[in-house]
């Protein structure tokens, strides 16, 4: 019990050494990278630690006197031992004191009644009271679902293994590397951090296990979008919710904050400072958009805590055979996810069928960025000459223009096909700038779209192979389904844009196909392409972290 640690390192949580005998790449993600989520099983945790999270006023007296008593949310730390921990309760009586710990479970079906990583964090408990004084043998495990009361005693086993913990967690907090995933782990499909983990999928990709993964289950997989589109509106507080108002106060929309992913402001738009710090408490992000759609920027919280996973996006940056052999598969994905498109919805050549198939062979084959690009530029001259096949819209209004399209155009939109190709981009770009962030990459460095000041490069990156399958999908479902008509458009010096009520339209017809369940093709499971991008992007920081030798393409079949 005299083991001392670095001076300069930091203590570690009693709850954390639970998390590291449970898992170490569990507590490797919470402790040293700064992710967490919620699932059921936390949240009932936090429940049953509701009552016991208050603090006693004067906490736990340096003299204790005779007559039993308790202290409730005790914090204390040791340096010497490397730990800090708040303690739920501890109970005092003739002279000794008991740490007690709620779980929200029931007692382990072995001998001690109690699992190693929660005799692990009560032991720590007693080490701090012992450090600061008292006389500690024991703690004890309560357990709200039975309402049952485990003993634990501290003996030399239990405290040298609660010491060869703290000793373990320092050394794995030092390191960049993060720990292997469990192998075919029953733990992993109940734990909070499983689709930020991708255990399955990891060892999948690394041939570690030939089972097919579990289907990803995600934490607050509800939450939606919240889009404010506008000028002179305020976004402000009211509790829990997000309120709307117009230039003369009245409310004209509002949206809870546990059920928002993420807030989009189209236009000259007010957000007050409690609604900002709200938002960025609940980890919501604030994208700040034009009112014709532009994508200007992002506001949010303190981002994502884990350089690492940056250090390493710089190093493949810097590397130009890397940075191509990235290139290269997100380009060849677009390619044949575009060709998938043509022939599922439109009735395409057989000439420019195989001009797009040949393309994305001749994708391995490049040998500079210049190279490819030529060959991404080519493909899709293919694909949007045949685009046209694609659209069947009904009948139209009398507008002096149609749903005609010849060739892709932009700044300005010359035709409705292609405002409504531009507005669904500058969409899927903000839906990947937000996932890239989430996982902790920089959305501003590349590998195919080069470094340019204000350019979500890495976003633009990852939405390659998405373009087709949501952006130009949304896009056809939009006209073909008579839901964007052209009455929806306007024609200025500016080019054609979309009216509100089109955009209003047109936002619901994408937000269903971010929404809309696609089974992996890698995978198997189903999940939905808004998970899907973070899925993705976390592939791609574990392919840079080394974790894993390639990026999964998803390329839908």
């Amino acid at each position: 019990m005299n083991e001392t640690t670095d001076p300069g390192a930091r203590p570690v949580p009693a709850r954390m050494l639970n998390e590291l005998v449970y898992c170490p790449r569990l507590f490797y993600f919470e402790w040293v990278q700064g992710e967490f989520a919620d699932n059921h099983f936390t949240v009932e945790g936090q429940a049953v630690h509701r009552r016991v999270d208050r603090p006693d006023p004067g906490g736990l007296p340096a003299e204790l006197p005779e007559r039993p008593f308790e202290v409730r949310s005790v914090t204390l730390s040791s340096q010497a031992l490397g730990i800090t921990g708040k303690i739920d309760l501890v109970e005092v009586e003739d002279g000794k004191v008991c740490p007690v710990d709620y779980k929200r479970g029931k007692p382990a079906p072995t001998p001690e009644q109690a699992w190693e990583p929660e005799r692990v964090q009560l032991c720590a408990y007693g080490l701090l009271l012992r450090e600061h004084g008292f006389s500690c043998d024991e703690g004890v495990l309560y357990f709200a679902k039975t309402k049952t009361r485990v003993t634990v005693r501290f003996d030399d086993a239990l405290i040298a293994r609660t010491l060869e913990t703290v000793q373990a967690a320092l050394v794995l907090a030092s390191q960049s590397q993060v720990p292997a995933p469990l192998r075919n782990s029953p733990k992993c499909g109940s734990c909070s951090l499983n689709a930020l983990c991708l255990p399955d999928e990891v060892n999948l990709l690394n041939g570690e296990t030939a089972r097919a993964p579990r289907r990803l289950v995600a934490e607050n997989d509800d939450a939606q979008a919240f889009y404010v589109q506008g000028q002179g509106l305020r976004v402000g507080l009211d509790g829990e919710q997000l309120v709307v108002r117009d230039p003369d106060r009245l409310k004209v929309g509002e949206a809870r904050l546990e059920h928002t992913s993420h807030v989009v402001l189209m236009g000259n738009i007010q957000m007050s400072a409690q609604a900002l710090h709200a938002a960025f408490g609940k980890e919501i992000s604030v994208c700040w958009m034009t009112y014709g759609g532009w994508f200007h920027g992002i506001s949010e919280g303190l981002g994502h805590k884990n350089v690492d996973i940056r250090r390493a996006q710089y190093r493949w940056a810097d590397d130009p055979a890397r940075s191509l052999r990235l290139a290269r598969r997100f380009i060849r994905c677009k390619v044949a996810n575009a060709r998938t498109m043509l022939r599922r919805n439109g009735e395409p050549t057989q000439r420019v069928l195989d001009a797009l198939a040949d393309a994305v062979e001749r994708c391995d084959g490049a040998e500079s960025l210049p190279q490819l690009l030529g060959l991404e530029g080519n493909a899709a001259r293919e694909y949007f000459g045949a685009f046209s096949g694609m659209l069947r819209p009904p009948p139209l209004d009398d507008r002096p223009w149609t749903f005609d399209f010849a060739l892709r155009n932009r700044r300005p939109p010359a035709d409705p096909v292609n405002a409504l190709l531009s507005f669904a981009y500058a969409m899927l770009t903000k839906e990947l700038t937000l996932a890239a962030r989430r996982v902790g990459l920089d959305p501003y460095l590349g590998f195919l779209h080069q470094p340019r000041h204000g350019k979500p490069a890495l976003a633009l990156d990852l939405m390659e192979e998405f373009r087709p399958l949501v952006a130009d999908s949304a896009v056809l479902t939009a006209i073909n389904t008579g839901a964007v008509r052209p009455a929806d458009f306007k024609l200025s010096a500016m080019g054609v844009a979309l009216s509100p009520d089109g955009r209003r339209s047109f936002l619901k017809v994408l937000e269903r196909r971010l929404n809309e369940e696609v089974t992996h093709p890698v995978f198997g499971y189903r999940v939905s392409y808004r998970r899907v991008f973070e899925v993705q992007c976390r592939l791609l920081a574990r392919h840079l972290g080394g974790e894993i030798d390639e990026y999964p393409e998803f390329r839908t079949r």
